[in-house]
Parts: structure tokens; sequence; C-alpha cells
């Protein structure tokens, strides 16, 4: 009897997948470059699943013109790819991977934004092009971390371990927001979205993306914050207004910026990228070893659970 077919749309660990094999036969996408909707269209035909990243757009079109597709895997917390109704309507399996990406994500978010803050990026950059000619008082002066008040928006995993270490390592003042508050929050205190913005020193965006997170911080938003503040983005592209927020740090109503998503990447709005007091990365909070293995078992894991007719382990909620 013939094996079901998946796709596995981007180059991964080979060790991982190979478990795989003695239940389904896989076509290797082996590349860093996404399929193109044409192409993952085409490359579906006949597949029964797919083992994907968050690049892979899933919609009611896709569906109609892959009508073997039963399941989807992804490697990533976010589904914002997914057309979650679409899938269900149609019976598939989805899962992604929740928890194995918390720390790190949290991790690299504080590490932005103590960079940030300080102007890491701007220092770096000026003492590779030879510009350093030694000390002065005011040189590259940052922002104070230590103390102040961190605001975060999305109080989901990875934003309570951040309120947790910005509050405990680093004696921020933590606030947040989320549209309710969160039961036993220790170690931040709810804010409404306004006064979080007055109010922060610093401003993390965690919250998910979805149609009613798209542009959440805007030019409107931005205003309400202070001069001196930084933000940082490790949500999502599309939650922050990039032309706005490059708008703000131009005229100087916002400090920095430390952004690890952006709209439409991997392309950046050339705006943002003149911007000398934006520190950019690219989507890499999620990238040590480990998590990114964790990712991909996690993937694999849901698919080797649903070929032997069992739930997978971490299905994309209801």
């Amino acid at each position: 009897m013939s094996k079901p077919k998946l796709l596995v749309a981007r180059r991964l660990f080979p060790e991982l997948l190979e478990p795989l094999r003695a239940h389904y036969e896989l076509d290797l996408h082996n590349s860093d470059t996404a399929l193109e909707p044409a192409a993952l269209r085409a490359r579906l035909q006949g597949c029964w699943g797919m083992l994907g990243s968050g690049s892979e757009r899933v919609d009611a079109e896709l569906l109609a013109a892959c009508p073997a597709l039963r399941a989807v895997a992804l490697i990533t917390v976010g589904y914002n790819n997914l057309d979650v109704p679409a899938c269900r309507a149609r019976g598939l399996q989805l899962s992604h991977a929740p928890g194995v990406l918390t720390e790190t994500t949290a991790e690299f978010g504080l590490s932005l934004l103590l960079a940030t803050a300080r102007r890491v990026g701007e220092g770096e950059r000026y003492v590779r092009a030879g510009h350093w000619q030694g000390w002065s008082i005011d040189q590259f002066a940052g922002a104070p971390v230590c103390g102040t008040v961190l605001g975060i928006v999305g109080m989901g995993r990875i934003g309570g371990v951040i309120a947790r270490r910005a509050a405990l390592g680093l004696d921020m003042q933590v606030r947040y927001f989320n549209r309710q508050p969160v039961a036993d929050c220790e170690f931040a205190q709810w804010r409404p979205l306004p006064e979080l913005l007055a109010e922060a020193d610093h401003l993390m965006v965690v919250v998910p993306y979805s149609a009613a997170t798209h542009h959440l911080i805007g030019a409107a938003e931005l205003a309400q914050m202070k001069p001196s503040a930084t933000l940082i983005n490790i949500a999502r592209g599309g939650v922050v207004d990039d032309r706005a927020l490059a708008a703000a740090l131009r005229a100087g109503r916002l400090a920095a910026a430390g952004l690890d998503v952006f709209e439409g990447e991997p392309a950046v709005a050339p705006e943002l990228l003149a911007c000398e007091n934006a520190l950019l990365t690219p989507h890499i909070a999620s990238s040590t070893l480990p998590t990114r293995q964790a990712m991909v078992q996690c993937a694999v894991d849901n698919l080797l659970a649903w070929a032997r007719g069992e739930p997978g382990p971490t299905p994309i909620p209801a």
C-alpha cells in the first residue's frame, strides 16, 4: 500500500525528518526560499499533508486547488498564515509548536531591548566604519533600563516570561495590556492601552497577529508614547505600522526601536532602513539551535501521531 505524500515546504534538519519516512512519502523543498503561491499549489497536488513554516498561506483558494490535502503541521507558534475556519470546514488536522520557543524568544526580546536602549547597533556601526577617534562624555548616550517602566502588549506565554525576567532581573516596573487582565499575573499590572503607552519607558510588542491586531500600534498610538521611549517588536510584522514608526523615529517623537519582524518580510520598509535609531534583526528571536530543532520535532511528533491514527500533541486551538 502506498504511503501518503507529505510536502516538507522548507529546508529543515534532515535527521529529524527521517522517522517520517516510515509513514510518508516525502517531497522535500530543500530551500530557504518559501514557495510562491502557484508553486505551492503545484507541489501540493496529491499531497495528504504539509510540514510548513509561517510563510505558506493555506486558504480556501489553495484548499479548493488541492483536494487531497488533509493535514498541516507547522514548526511555528503563530498560525496566521492559515485560514483556520476554511481548514476546519475541510476537516484538516492542524498543529503548531507552542511552548518550545517561549524562553528563547523572551531572552531575545530582552536582548533587543537592552541593545536598543543602549544604542549598541549605532555604536557597533560607528566603530566598524572607522569613525571612533576617542572617548567623549555623551557619546552614544542611551536610555536607562534598570528601574524603568516596561510596557508589554500581549501577556501570553512569552510576555509572562519577559515580565518575570524584567521585574526580577532588571528591577523594572512592568505593566501590560491584554484585552482582558490575566489572572494571577504576579510580575505585572494591567493597564488600558492608552495608559500603557503613556507610562512606558520601553514598550515590548508580543501580541499575536490577526485582523484585530493589524497596526495595533500605529501613528495615533506612537503619538501617545514618550519621546524618550523605545519600542521593541518581536511579535509579527503588521502589528506595528512600520512606516508610521519610521516617521516617528525620524521626527524625534520616539527615541529608538528594535525590530525582529516586519510587514512583508523579508522586505523591509526603506524608511526604516534609513533610521539610524532603528536596530533591525532578521526574525531570529527563536534562533538557538536547540529551540529550532525542538520546533521541527514538534511538527514531526504531530505527523507521527496522525500516522498512528492518534490526536497530535499540539493541535491548533479550536
